[in-house]
């Protein structure tokens, strides 16, 4: 477990924003990714379920703050099942911010609001097997169905799986420009899905619903950098926000990191931060 030592900001502006959470929380949002962040990655995405610690933590720390948010490309309603956060005493207000912020979980209602399915992901995923075999997809590749709002394609099980991940790069793109989509990239992933939603739109809109006076932001991949690019602009504005870069392995990428005021150790290292933070508070 991480020392209270390591869990200090290294950054004026993340020292700055872990004072202004600890001094008035109730004003506070802590804001986190799922897989990779509260969740340790595995190689099938479905047996991904939340570090032991992690819904403890959030439940100590949650009922001190203003909220907590999921944010992930995930189904909001997956995310919920694989992180076990429905009916948690301190959870009340989670709220999980799905798809990119398409679909929403609330614990108040426990119900998912999503919009209809994009009609480019119904083209795709209707398409995709045919087009992986055409182009020569490495044996192992895989398609993962996000439920509607987006499909994703999977390098992690091939033999090579950063050679598989840069040929299919460019053919994908193609694919999702000719049915109005875009390619978001991920660790050993790529996914197509509709444009104009990404974390950041997602995470900067949360906080302007919630009237927040601070953030923390946690992520582990490059989906997770739109994120840290909106944190940064709010605290342009004034805003104090805290970036912590999840690095459980060599996969993450080196400009989250570059970028993070405050690196931990995967999910273990975001439990032991969530633990601190609700000692510090409490």
């Amino acid at each position: 477990m991480p020392s209270a030592e390591n869990l200090s900001p290294r950054t004026p502006e993340g020292k700055e924003a872990l004072a202004a959470i600890v001094a008035d929380p109730g004003r506070a949002v802590v804001a986190l990714d799922f897989d990779g962040t509260l969740a340790p990655i595995v190689a099938d995405p479905e047996q991904a379920r939340a570090h032991p610690g992690a819904v403890p933590a959030l439940a100590r720390l949650a009922p001190h703050l203003a909220a907590v948010a999921v944010v992930t490309g995930r189904p909001a309603g997956v995310a919920v099942r694989y992180g076990g956060f429905a009916g948690v005493p301190g959870l009340e207000r989670l709220v999980v911010l799905g798809h990119y912020g398409a679909e929403r979980w609330d614990a108040r209602t426990g119900e998912v609001r999503a919009p209809g399915e994009h009609p480019g992901v119904t083209a795709v995923r209707s398409e995709l097997p045919g087009f992986l075999d055409r182009i020569g997809a490495w044996r192992g590749t895989w398609i993962e169905d996000k439920g509607g709002r987006a499909v994703a394609v999977h390098t992690r099980r091939t033999d090579d799986p950063d050679a598989a991940f840069r040929a299919l790069r460019e053919p994908l793109a193609e694919l999702a420009d000719r049915h109005g989509l875009v390619v978001e990239p991920g660790r050993y992933v790529l996914e197509l899905r509709p444009p104009g939603v990404d974390k950041g739109v997602a995470l900067a809109g949360y906080l302007r619903e919630t009237a927040a006076g601070s953030v923390l932001y946690g992520g582990d991949d490059l989906g997770d950098l739109a994120a840290f690019a909106a944190v940064r602009t709010l605290r342009e504005q004034g805003l104090p926000g805290l970036l912590v870069a999840a690095a459980g392995t060599p996969e993450t990428p080196a400009d989250l990191t570059a970028q993070a005021d405050l690196t931990v150790p995967g999910p273990e290292g975001v439990v032991a931060l969530l633990d601190a933070l609700a000692d510090a508070i409490g």
